[in-house]
């Protein structure tokens, strides 16, 4: 079973080690940036299975969503789709009016598929492809 919610303290270990795990072992972005002390003011969500943290994101004071990572043994599941809509969820808590996040241009279709649009240019973030997204929320009432 999977169920995506907004992280506990006790489980940001578990959410340091599975992004260390997606990015800096698995797609070699340095250690020194992939943590950063945006990390102490974000809203972390996790997606468990089994009760094992198997993917994670972030959402910046902001309203930037961010280190979207789910464990490769747990990919094409639904997890991120998951994660995504906490995220976005939290963002409309919060009262924001849209979200963005700069997307890894192989991650592109996905956030496509969850309603977000490109904007800007291609650039090199962390030595990767990126491209910037927008997500406008739908005003709650």
């Amino acid at each position: 079973m999977t169920l995506a919610r907004l992280a506990t303290a006790q489980e940001m270990p578990e959410v340091f080690a599975l992004r260390h795990q997606v990015f800096v072992l698995g797609q070699g972005v340095p250690a020194d940036i992939e943590r950063d002390d945006l990390d102490v003011l974000s809203d972390h969500v996790v997606a468990l299975v089994n009760g094992l943290v198997v993917g994670t994101g972030r959402l910046l004071p902001n309203g930037t969503v961010g280190r979207l990572a789910v464990a490769s043994d747990q990919r094409s599941k639904g997890i991120g789709a998951a994660l995504l809509a906490v995220l976005e969820s939290r963002a409309a808590e919060r009262g924001l009016p849209a979200v963005e996040l700069h997307a890894q241009l192989h991650a592109k279709p996905f956030y496509d598929k969850a309603g977000y649009e490109a904007y800007g240019e291609v650039y090199l973030e962390a030595g990767i492809q990126h491209q910037s997204m927008r997500k406008m929320l739908s005003a709650q009432g």
